[in-house]
């Protein structure tokens, strides 16, 4: 297994960047798998991954281990907000909205940017639990034990179409 650096500013960015094209993401489970696809897609499409996030496999699918470190950064420099409320009565938890209070204006390569609205366009308007099913489906998060560290390799045994148009 190989080892990528975390990019801060460009996961900020990229962060920035999908919660302004959708206008909010609702759910930390829906943003984690956003995440996964777009590191994994980027990973299978140019070997590299998007951010550089560490991806563990956990019961409701893989979970990026720097995530929150990275959504209290936005928060702190004021460029995003995160909001708490109760989705329905059925549910014990609240529901974590995050919501953009600033624009990216980091220079993506055009290949980042591509994926970027790749990710937006096919999985941006797909629910948390939908989301969660899919990468469940897949051979990186199938290939490791639960809690277990995913490495961005097994993006290959994935085959998805249509990476790089």
């Amino acid at each position: 297994m190989l080892k990528y650096t975390l990019d801060k500013e460009k996961y900020k960015a990229a962060f920035l960047y999908i919660i302004n094209s959708l206008g909010k993401i609702e759910g930390m489970k829906k943003a984690y798998k956003l995440f996964y696809f777009l590191d994994f897609d980027f990973y299978e499409a140019y070997e590299k991954p998007f951010t550089g996030d560490i991806y563990k496999s956990l019961k409701m699918g893989p979970v990026p281990v720097y995530f929150n470190g990275i959504v209290d950064e936005l928060i702190i420099e004021k460029k995003i907000k995160v909001e708490k409320t109760r989705m329905s009565l059925f549910h014990d938890n609240d529901t974590v909205i995050y919501k953009p209070l600033a624009k990216t204006n980091y220079k993506f390569s055009n290949n980042e940017k591509k994926m970027l609205d790749r990710i937006i366009n096919l999985y941006g308007n797909q629910s948390g639990k939908s989301l969660e099913l899919l990468s469940h489906s897949e051979a990186p998060y199938n290939a490791v034990d639960l809690y277990q560290i995913i490495p961005y390799e097994y993006s290959f045994y994935r085959d998805t179409p249509n990476l790089t148009v």
